[in-house]
Parts: C-alpha cells; structure tokens; sequence
C-alpha cells in the first residue's frame, strides 16, 4: 500500500482504477485487489478532505474574532 503524494495523485489513481474497472481488462481475479485499492484511496482523500476543511474553519474563526476584535 504506496500512500499517495497528494490529493491529486490519489484522485488520478482512483480515475484510472474506474476505467480498469469499466474495461474489458478488469477479470474477476484483480477486482479484488482494485477495490481494496480504491479503499484505501478514498480513505486517504477523506483524511484530507476534512483536514482541509477543519483548517479552513479555524481561519474563518480567526478571521471572525480579528474583526470583532476592531
């Protein structure tokens, strides 16, 4: 299990998986392996999705309390 390096990478890698899925190239045998793989990117992009968001709310709040403060 390679993490990605970044947001990006993991979307791209989880778009090419879809199209592996999709095609006539994904048997039975590696479906498996493909979800498990989807998995964990997901995973990873949710992981960052609500660090991102969390990070974002602290600034709005830091924002709030700058402007109240004046």
């Amino acid at each position: 299990m390679d993490t990605p390096e970044s947001y990006k990478a993991a979307i791209d890698e989880l778009q090419s998986i879809l199209r592996k899925m999709e095609s006539d190239q994904c048997d039975i045998d590696s479906l498996s392996a493909l979800t498990t793989r989807a998995l964990e990117l997901l995973k990873f992009c949710k992981e960052r999705l609500f660090k991102a968001d969390k990070e974002v709310e602290k600034c709005l709040d830091e924002m709030k309390s700058a402007i109240s403060e004046q």
